[in-house]
């Protein structure tokens, strides 16, 4: 099958990228400037607010499948900077969803657990969203172009991605590892529920969706809900580190620009029942990701 794939320079859009070229698929990957990923698959550098770059680049790759995980996801630049929000997590969206309806594409657009208000999750995927602040509004605003322009889209929501190599900036994975190894003090939220998802098991999950052209809302993310607190220090057992080092803190206490949802998480029965890529625990994501970081995946251990 022939694919384009956004954000392919970024954590997941990278892995859908490698794990579909490895399935033997034809694979037109589409990122932000210059190329920065490995692979032999063509690359166009398109910026997605353009709509008529968009349109071009689509309509030359003519995929039969269309995944998009490029969005700005760092919530509190969201927050003080709407412009750039809107632009990056609507108007691309819109742009790709019209792309997909152009030449005929199933379309899978990858949102976020933060689309709900976190006052009552975990969330199935048949619950009601009620996002707050400018992130998550623009998130589920762009699940909306999505579902306009190719009604018979999936709409896969994750949360919390962490992997190695980080892909610009850390991951929550990937910055947790770094202040551990120089033993710094951390300060993680006790208050503050999640479902951490590796990368890699993210990327096949939505890979899945593409390839068996399944629509929809899915749950693609990690199979346990845990507060940050205790994710740190379950890593710390298994990367072998001190975590005496975190200390349980509140969300508020940070006093930060966007609202996070407190008791968030995703519900992954779906998934289970219905997709070969499985939702991992969190014991056998960290075992994955513990093994990527013994094997030099990180650039401060010489990967290239």
């Amino acid at each position: 099958m022939r694919f384009l794939v956004t954000g392919s320079n970024g954590l997941v859009g990278s892995r859908v990228c490698a794990q579909l070229e490895q399935a033997g698929h034809e694979v037109v990957a589409v990122g932000r400037g210059g190329r920065r990923t490995g692979g032999s698959y063509r690359y166009i550098p398109v910026d997605l607010t353009l709509e008529a770059d968009v349109l071009t680049a689509i309509e030359s790759a003519s995929p039969e499948v269309i995944i998009h995980p490029a969005s700005m996801t760092e919530v509190d630049a969201c927050e003080k900077n709407p412009d750039l929000a809107y632009a990056a997590n609507v108007t691309a969206a819109a742009a790709v969803a019209k792309g997909a309806r152009r030449v005929g594409a199933h379309l899978v657009h990858v949102s976020t657990d933060y689309v709900f208000d976190g006052d009552h999750g975990p969330y199935d995927e048949e619950a009601l969203p009620n996002p707050r602040g400018v992130y998550a509004i623009t998130k589920l605003m762009g699940e909306h172009a999505a579902r306009t322009f190719v009604p018979t889209c999936a709409i896969a929501r994750t949360a919390v991605v962490y992997g190695w190599p980080a892909a610009g900036r850390p991951n929550f994975g990937a910055w947790l590892v770094g202040a551990l190894e120089k033993k710094q003090p951390l300060k993680l939220f006790e208050d503050q529920f999640v479902s951490p998802s590796f990368a890699d098991s993210v990327a096949a999950q939505v890979v899945e969706l593409g390839t068996r052209k399944l629509g929809g809302i899915w749950n693609t993310c990690g199979g346990e809900v845990v507060n940050r607190v205790t994710f740190g220090r379950a890593l710390c057992e298994v990367f072998g580190f001190d975590p005496s080092s975190i200390t349980p803190s509140k969300l508020a206490d940070l006093k930060l620009a966007s609202p996070r949802p407190l008791h968030s998480g995703l519900k992954v029965d779906k998934a289970r029942s219905q997709l070969a890529a499985q939702p991992l625990s969190l014991s056998e994501s960290l075992a994955r990701f513990h093994a990527a970081w013994k094997a030099g995946s990180t650039p401060s251990r010489g990967a290239s």
